[in-house]
């Protein structure tokens, strides 16, 4: 197990979830409301803001056959789960076999529909997140005082943010709950994408200077905060039609500038179950095999491309393979345009994929042996040590530093004043020569969405870039099965976002169906 870390306290954070559901229980579990619980022990604040951070990584603190979502599956709907099947499955780079219950429209980008479970699933812990975060911000503003509150405060809203920022990227639009709206009796109106956009950006620029500079592993500093204005800026031309590549830039900016973290001499360092000591990692979402397991974690990525009858499993160090999860040469083809090319790769990151037994080309995504399984991420340390264990103890790193500098080069290219090409340039070939791949004398646009696919493949982002490149729908770039055939075709521009699901139109009659649902 590693060391210390943010959910060793979901001792105490159970009683945010006790403290929550007691009035549906038929003897609750504890009587105290969380502003009497907060005025008993003002230290129960920092189980109760871990409690919200495991939202992010895990089904329930209750452990991982339970869910915070009603009704739903305990292993399919953690969010790092959601956010690797509607941001990986459903771009070029990752492909699924199993097909069940709606994972093949996300596979084939064909059918989506307001009824698919894994929509709902990412809708609904959105939702989970943001009037529990709201609720407690509240308490701490207007009803008891704790110790180092201001930073606490910043901390939930900076979470409450974070879920809005994938509400606008996944769905567009969505009721919003903040500090005003939280407890209406009658139902919410639609808030549009560029009213949560502001929401978001004012949210994130007031605590900016409110919230520290440094923090615990795995809780949110100034940079994550700043991480996260990079990235709304950086797409804020898809979210609101106004570009503003000059703030993602300062933004990208502040992160480098901050001192703080620094690129990993070994990039597969990011990606093992001793990440926790990466200096690259500017904001994980923390697994640990014994305290904080879950099936929707980095144990979803691992043990899903993975296979028993024709990998040591031990080696990976995971107890199950599912046999699931393949890349495509949309990925790996960045590295080499053949089976050979590839294999003849000097680049680290071309390494990071299993070919023997398995074919360059993905004739059919059900077949195992159709395209190559990533084994980017392992439940192993970086010298390959550790046990095997049922559950993943590697960490997602939601936001690191080769993304940042990444963001910097592409606002330089899309003419950002604020930043400038050949400073982009040099982060970039940092970042290549990192991978002992060879150094670029200069870069394009092209080039950095190449590069963004070799770096980043698998956390949860290059569906978002397809998308800021006008790649993702359309015909001007096809993958395979992109529309539901071997060798792609065009799809409709409604999916640059995911239709709202059914049951929150029924829920709330003010809420519309995103257009071509």
């Amino acid at each position: 197990m590693k060391k210390t870390k943010i959910y060793s306290l979901l001792a105490i954070a159970g009683l945010f979830l006790g403290s929550c559901t007691s009035d549906l229980e038929t003897e609750p579990k504890y009587e105290l409301t969380l502003e009497q619980l907060l005025i008993r022990d003002p230290n129960a604040v920092e189980g109760l803001l871990s409690r919200m951070y495991s939202t992010f990584a895990l089904s329930s603190v209750s452990g991982p056959g339970d869910s915070d979502i009603s009704g739903a599956n305990a292993g399919e709907s953690p969010f790092i789960r959601g956010l690797v099947n509607l941001n990986d499955f459903t771009a070029d780079e990752m492909k699924n076999r199993w097909g069940d219950n709606g994972l093949d429209q996300l596979t084939t980008t064909t059918g989506w529909n307001s009824n698919n479970k894994f929509f709902k699933y990412v809708y609904d812990r959105i939702y989970y997140t943001i009037p529990q975060t709201t609720n407690l911000i509240l308490i701490l503003k207007n009803k008891v005082d704790v110790p180092n509150e201001e930073q606490y405060v910043s901390e939930l809203r900076f979470l409450r943010a974070l879920s809005y920022y994938y509400l606008i990227d996944f769905f567009g639009k969505g009721p919003l709950v903040n500090d005003t709206t939280y407890g209406s009796a009658a139902p919410l109106p639609e808030a549009s994408r560029a009213e949560l956009f502001s929401f978001v950006e004012s949210e994130l620029k007031d605590i900016e200077s409110k919230i520290s500079n440094t923090n615990t592993y795995g809780r949110a500093n100034q940079a994550v905060v700043q991480m996260l204005l990079a990235k709304l800026y950086l797409n804020a031309e898809v979210y609101t039609g106004a570009a503003r590549y000059n703030d993602a830039g300062t933004y990208a900016a502040k992160v480098i500038s901050n001192g703080n973290y620094q690129l990993e001499s070994n990039f597969i360092k990011n990606f093992r179950a001793d990440n926790n000591t990466s200096k690259e990692i500017i904001f994980p979402l923390i697994a640990d095999a014994v305290s904080s397991q879950s099936y929707g974690n980095t144990t979803y990525i691992i043990n899903g491309g993975l296979n028993s009858t024709t990998m040591n499993l031990a080696t990976y160090g995971a107890t199950e393979g599912w046999g699931g999860h393949r890349a495509t040469k949309a990925w790996y083809g960045l590295f080499g345009s053949n089976a050979t090319q590839l294999s003849a790769s000097t680049d680290v990151r071309a390494k990071l994929f299993w070919t023997t037994g398995h074919n360059f080309e993905m004739n059919d995504y059900k077949e195992w042996t159709d395209g190559y399984p990533s084994i980017k991420f392992s439940n192993k340390n970086t010298d390959g040590s550790g046990n095997a264990t049922s559950f993943s103890s590697t960490d997602f790193p939601l936001f690191r530093l080769a993304d940042t500098y990444l963001i910097y080069a592409e606002c330089a290219l899309r003419g950002a004043s604020t930043v400038n090409v050949g400073q982009g340039l040099t982060y970039v070939n940092q970042i290549r020569v990192r991978a002992n791949a060879s150094a670029l004398s200069s870069i394009t646009l092209q080039s950095i969405l190449d590069e963004r696919g070799r770096e980043l493949g698998l956390e949860g982002v290059r569906r978002q870039d397809l998308i800021r490149y006008g790649r993702f729908t359309g015909n001007n770039y096809l993958w395979p099965w992109k529309g539901g055939t071997l060798n792609g075709t065009s799809i409709s521009t409604n999916y640059n976002v995911f239709p709202i699901p059914e049951s929150a139109l029924q829920a709330n009659p003010n809420l519309k169906q995103n257009t071509g649902y």
